[in-house]
């Protein structure tokens, strides 16, 4: 079976990240998204809420699972004994990023981890989740950028009642 991991923060999760996500599913046999927990971001969101919009957002989608972890993404993909990670590159900014931690993931897994990229549909290169919190912040529209059910949850978090 082949099996891949999805990890990033999904704070909140976005139509982008759906993206990528539908699009992996239909490459590998199960897919997991997880949320990482990193102690350096102050999110939105916590880890637990992550999970719970990822998992309804995904519902449809049977080889999708939704966890959470901490620490290095090669000790998480080993424990679960995965050899694939999936990104999302929108721009050529985001491959130099990448690239850089794909090469020290798979030196330091000691070449157990890959890293497939699948670039975003152009519908949604513009969009990441810290231009989404910044709409939100000032009530703006982002019924374009994340499903209804994660707009809400957002406002909610502002303090405006959609």
């Amino acid at each position: 079976m082949r099996a891949a991991i999805y990890p990033g923060s999904f704070d909140p999760v976005t139509y982008g990240h759906l993206d990528i996500i539908r699009r992996a599913a239909d490459i590998f046999d199960e897919l997991t998204v997880s949320v990482l927990n990193n102690k350096i971001k102050t999110p939105l969101f916590s880890v637990e809420e992550r999970v719970k919009m990822l998992e309804e957002a995904t519902k449809d989608l049977p080889n999708v699972r939704v966890d959470s972890f901490s620490g290095l993404l090669i000790d998480y993909a080993r424990k679960h004994d995965v050899h694939v990670a999936i990104r999302g590159l929108r721009a050529i900014t985001d491959f130099e990023y990448e690239l850089q931690i794909a090469q020290t993931n798979r030196k330091f897994s000691g070449g157990e981890l890959d890293t497939m990229f699948l670039t975003t549909s152009l519908e949604y290169a513009y969009l990441s989740s810290s231009t989404v919190k910044e709409i939100a912040s000032f009530n703006g529209d982002i019924s374009q950028c994340v499903p209804e059910f994660v707009a809400r949850s957002i406002y909610e978090k502002y303090g405006y009642g959609r």
